[in-house]
């Protein structure tokens, strides 16, 4: 077996190998609830290092921290998925997709739009009914309104509807369904 000798290279070289010309930062496809999402999911954050620091560092934790942290944690979830509607990304089963005629495909496909609508649009009135129940209750260690969550899983529900509504807009008038269109995203690294 014969070696295949090396050229010499530099440190320098070396340093600078992996450097690459860093691409522009494109934030256009974000909307406003995922900046939302992100704002309470550091505040979250911040509120467990808090009960963490204080707890274990301070030998005296703050009571209120644990409440903040799992009522963000609620309003990530829910804001969360708002964004799974807009970009398809919620789990689903796309077997039959895979194996039936386009043209089925695209019945099956908004027939799954007009049940994620219903399912939306009825989970929207419930929440508006559980608010109308407990709307005015306050937290057990922090003196604020325990709606301001359930506003929140509101008007998820609510954005969750209207964002069905445009997947399925989008899917009668385009030429691809939004289905199609997300998993062409992932398959090219995108969004």
């Amino acid at each position: 077996m014969t070696e295949h000798p090396h050229a010499p290279i530099s440190v320098e070289e070396m340093a600078h190998a992996f450097e690459e010309e860093a691409a522009p930062v494109d934030l256009s496809h974000h909307a406003i609830e995922d900046w939302v999402t992100l704002a309470v999911f550091w505040g979250m954050g911040l509120s467990v290092f808090l009960q963490f620091f204080t707890r274990y560092v301070l030998n005296n934790s703050f009571s209120w921290t644990e409440e903040i942290a799992a009522n963000c944690l609620v309003v990530v979830v829910f804001m969360g998925s708002v964004m799974c509607v807009r970009t398809m990304r919620h789990i689903q089963v796309d077997l039959l997709y895979r194996f039936l005629p386009t043209r089925a495909v695209r019945v099956l496909e908004t027939v799954v739009d007009v049940i994620s609508i219903a399912f939306f649009a009825y989970m929207t009135w419930l929440m508006w009914r559980y608010l109308e129940i407990v709307g005015d209750e306050r937290m057990v260690t922090v003196n604020l309104p325990r709606g301001i969550v359930f506003y929140t899983v509101f008007a998820a529900f609510a954005l969750m509807c209207a964002r069905s509504v445009h997947n399925l807009v989008k899917d009668l008038t385009g030429t691809k369904t939004a289905r199609q269109k997300a998993q062409e995203d992932i398959n090219a690294g995108g969004v």
